[in-house]
Order: structure tokens, then C-alpha cells, then sequence
């Protein structure tokens, strides 16, 4: 494919998005604007733009890859997915009346309120590691897509192409923050839904099936066994784990991520945060069926067309670049860009919001909308665009693909203690933690839980662990929090008495 038609299509794409980020912030764009969209979303726009926000560009690549890999999944991560659907009506039901209850603008002022200072600066920072650490490796993987298909024929750097697609992304978001992100997700999530959609048309079409012959062919492949029920201590696969790994990963992930929860907090009311959680859960479900199609669709034309490639996720890109045509690689472009772009660009702005919240205080200021407190949120979103820009840099530095997916596994470790935190600070009402020992506790907790991964096998009698470990790494946090807390002094004056 042509790198001029496709650097077309990303100035023609970011064109677009900064056009609608123009009408968007027009008028008003101040710190309500920007954290919450002044709680005036439509809850069906942020119920789809969610869509974008929660699959990236790895999820574009790697669900439909992982179908015919050579460990057997098919499509056992629908079954992740179906955990995923329990999670958010957990999500629904129990954190976002909480949320609303307290008037929230950042989700980790409610562990100030029940934990303490310390406990509050430790959530708040293990978000902003994490998804830091997060949204760059996601950006990361995309990059090296278009360095390699765009940038290199024009010899430009890695690191000035990381910079220029920031760039673009603090262009679109940097007056309008989540008003304007609302939007722009959603028309990315049109994007992607789309990709999906059409990626299929022109596979069957390229195989010569209609989609009832498709849909057969599926059905009668390798790839399409669903529930794993056999071996557990052994088996990644097995339903308990990737089921139950799926709940509590969605409720650490997305419940306890501001990211995700910010674009909840901007509808009017609880019921339309709720109306929208539950449209977006059927939406979810009902397109990670269809990637999970695609990748069945992309095998089934591999094996025909005798083509191999050395990882599972090369193969979308392989097939949708070099064999399909014009059209469906620009669809496959579309898509990946969309899911990825949509990913980047609301967590940039909920780590604005987060660290302008939790460590600067605007929300105890008098004046949230002073030209002050905007300059003051302006440089950190100029900040953590940069330090996105960097931690990419260094990944493509350390060209180690292990020691990166590494990286990125240490920070998913990290969702663990705001599992634990969020626990003990719902369920040990009548308990007081020792708030200063806390945050040692969230480093001591996810080391533990990898030492635990690491030897499972010999202390475990071969129990091996896979999604499922975020229940681990949750329970380990809450009970040393319990084993270092105390009575509160209401309670013990009262049985005092």
C-alpha cells in the first residue's frame, strides 16, 4: 500500500477530529468543560464512544490473532468477555451510584474520604502510573505500524513520528478535554464498528461466501469452541478462570480507572450513567463476537492461501495490507487507528483531570475556572503528553519485545491494590487503616502476587495462573490492610460504653 495514500489518510483523519474538537470547545472551554463536560453528555454518545475507549489497537489486533494460535484459544476469550459484561453491571449497580452519591469529579477522592490522605495520593498515583504505562505501550504498538508502512519512505525518525501523532492528539483535546473527546469517540467507535463489519465483507468476499455460508464454515472450523471446562490447575483457558479474571478485572480496569469512569460522571444523572452502562455492556459483547469472527474468517483464508506469519498478531495486519486491496486496507487502517487514537486521547485527558484533581486540589479551589487554574491544566496535559512521548521512545529504545510486554504487565499488576483499596474501604466501614503504612502496601502486594504467579506451579501443585490473578493480587492488599488496621475510635468508645 502506498505510503503517500496512507499519510493522506491520517492528515485527512486528524483534519477531521481537530475540525470537530474547533466547534466543540468554541465558546467555552474551561476546567468543567474539560474534566466533565459540564455533566451534560448524552448518555447514548458516551455508551458508544465507550466502545473505542475500551478496545485498542492491541485488542484490534491481537482478539482476532489469538484464535488460531497455536495453544488452541478459538474463541475462549469470549468468555473473558462474558465476565467483562458481569463486571460492568457490578460496575452499574454498586460504584457508579457511589460515585454520583459523592459528586465525584476524580473517583479516588472517595479513598480520602474513607482510607486517608496517604491511601488517597497512593490510588491516585497507581492510576496515574499505570495508565500512563498503559495507553504508551497501546500507542507504541501502533506507531511501529505507522513508521514502518509511512515514515520510513519519508525518512523521518521514530521519535518525531511519536511526537507528531501526540501532537495531533493534544491539538483535538487540549481546549475541549472531555466535551470534545465525547464526540470524537464516538465517531471513532463508528470507525471501528465499521473496520469490523467491513473486514468481514471483504474476507467472505475474498473466499467467495456470502455470510451464511460464513457463518457455517465458522461453526465448522477449529476455531470456534467457546467453553473451556477441562483441567483447571493447568489450563489458561479454563472457563472459571477466564470468566471470574474477566469480572474482576473489568471492576479494577474500568470501575476503579478514572479514564473510563470520567466519560460515566459526565452524564446528568445517575440513571442516564447507568442507562448508558448497560446499552454499552450489549454493544461490548456483541462486538468482540464479531472480531472474534474476523479472526476465524483471516485463518480460514491463511490455510487456503498457504500463508504463515511469526506471531498471531502479524496476521490481521499481514493479510489486510498485502492481500485483500486498497479498500480493506484502508479499512484495516481505519479501525486500528480509531481504536487506538480513541484510547490515547481519553486517557491523556483523564490523567489531566486526575493529577489536576488529586494533587492539585483544584477541586478545593474557590474558582475552578480562573484563567490561573486553566494556564495551570494546560501545562499538565502539555506534561503528560510529553511524558507519553518519552515512555514510547524508551520502549522503542530498549527493543526488547519481551522486556516491553514485561513493562506492561507490571503495570495491569498494579490494579490490583485499587481492587483491595476500594474493597476494605466498602466493606470495613467500622475499621481505620494505617494510612501511612498503605502505600508500602501497594508495592508490597503486587511483588508478593508475582512471586506467587512465578512459582505457582511448585507451591500450587501446578495450578497456573491467568486473568484470574487480579483476584489474588486484590485479596493479598485488602488482608494486609486488615492485618494493619484498627477499630475506629467511634466504634471503640462505644463499646467502651
Amino acid at each position: 500500500m502506498s505510503p503517500i495514500i496512507l499519510l493522506s489518510f491520517i492528515v485527512g483523519y486528524f483534519a477531521l477530529l481537530i475540525s470537530i474538537s474547533y466547534f466543540t470547545s468554541r465558546g467555552v472551554a474551561d476546567n468543567s468543560t474539560f474534566f466533565i463536560a459540564n455533566r451534560n453528555s448524552k448518555w447514548y454518545l458516551v455508551a458508544f464512544g465507550m466502545i473505542g475507549t475500551a478496545l485498542s489497537g492491541v485488542t484490534f489486533i491481537s482478539v482476532p490473532g489469538k484464535v488460531g494460535a497455536v495453544t488452541g484459544d478459538a474463541f475462549s476469550y469470549f468468555q473473558f468477555v462474558l465476565g467483562n459484561a458481569v463486571g460492568f453491571i457490578i460496575i452499574a449497580a454498586v460504584l457508579l451510584p457511589l460515585y454520583y452519591r459523592l459528586k465525584l469529579t476524580s473517583i479516588y477522592s472517595y479513598i480520602e474520604e474513607t482510607l486517608g490522605f496517604w491511601s488517597y495520593k497512593t490510588a491516585a498515583g497507581i492510576f496515574l502510573i499505570s495508565r500512563t504505562i498503559g495507553s504508551a505501550f497501546r500507542l507504541y504498538l501502533v506507531v511501529i505500524v505507522l513508521q514502518k508502512f509511512i515514515f520510513d519512505f519519508y525518512h523521518i525518525p521514530f521519535a518525531v513520528t511519536v511526537f507528531i501523532c501526540l501532537l495531533l492528539i493534544w491539538a483535538y483535546t487540549h481546549k475541549g478535554g472531555l466535551k470534545t473527546i465525547i464526540i470524537t469517540d464516538s465517531l471513532q467507535t463508528l470507525f471501528l464498528v465499521s473496520s469490523v463489519f467491513l473486514s468481514i465483507f471483504f474476507i467472505c468476499r475474498s473466499l467467495h461466501l456470502n455470510i451464511f455460508e460464513a457463518t457455517e464454515a465458522i461453526k465448522n472450523s477449529s476455531y470456534s469452541k467457546i467453553f473451556f471446562f477441562n483441567d483447571l490447575l493447568s489450563s489458561k483457558l479454563h472457563f472459571g478462570k477466564q470468566f471470574l479474571g474477566g469480572v474482576f478485572i473489568t471492576i479494577a480496569m474500568v470501575g476503579l480507572d478514572q479514564d473510563l469512569m470520567q466519560k460515566n460522571l459526565s452524564c446528568k444523572n445517575i440513571k442516564e450513567a447507568q442507562k448508558n452502562m448497560f446499552s454499552f455492556v450489549s454493544v461490548f459483547v456483541l462486538i468482540n463476537i464479531f472480531f472474534l469472527c474476523v479472526g476465524a474468517l483471516l485463518y480460514i483464508y491463511a490455510t487456503r492461501n498457504g500463508i504463515t506469519v511469526t506471531r498471531t498478531d502479524y496476521l490481521y495486519p499481514t493479510i489486510a495490507l498485502n492481500y485483500l486491496g486498497l479498500v480493506p486496507a484502508i479499512v484495516f487502517m481505519l479501525g486500528l487507528t480509531a481504536a487506538t487514537f480513541a484510547t490515547t486521547d481519553s486517557a491523556l485527558t483523564a490523567l489531566t483531570t486526575s493529577f489536576c484533581i488529586d494533587f492539585l486540589n483544584f477541586n478545593k479551589s474557590e474558582n475552578l475556572n480562573s484563567k490561573k487554574m486553566i494556564l495551570a491544566r494546560n501545562y499538565v496535559h502539555i506534561f503528560f503528553s510529553g511524558l507519553m512521548c518519552l515512555t514510547i521512545i524508551v520502549f522503542n529504545a530498549i527493543n526488547n519485545e519481551a522486556v516491553v510486554n514485561a513493562i506492561f504487565k507490571v503495570a495491569s499488576y498494579t490494579y490490583g491494590p485499587l481492587l483491595g483499596l476500594y474493597s476494605f474501604g466498602l466493606l470495613m466501614k467500622r475499621r481505620k487503616v494505617n494510612d501511612r503504612l498503605v502505600p508500602f502496601i501497594c508495592v508490597l502486594s503486587p511483588l508478593i502476587c508475582y512471586f506467587v504467579s512465578v512459582n505457582s506451579q511448585k507451591i500450587l501443585s501446578g495450578y497456573i495462573f491467568d486473568n484470574e490473578l487480579i483476584i489474588v493480587n486484590g485479596l493479598i492488599t485488602f488482608l494486609l490492610l486488615l492485618s494493619t488496621s484498627k477499630k475506629s475510635s467511634d466504634d471503640y468508645e462505644i463499646a467502651k460504653a
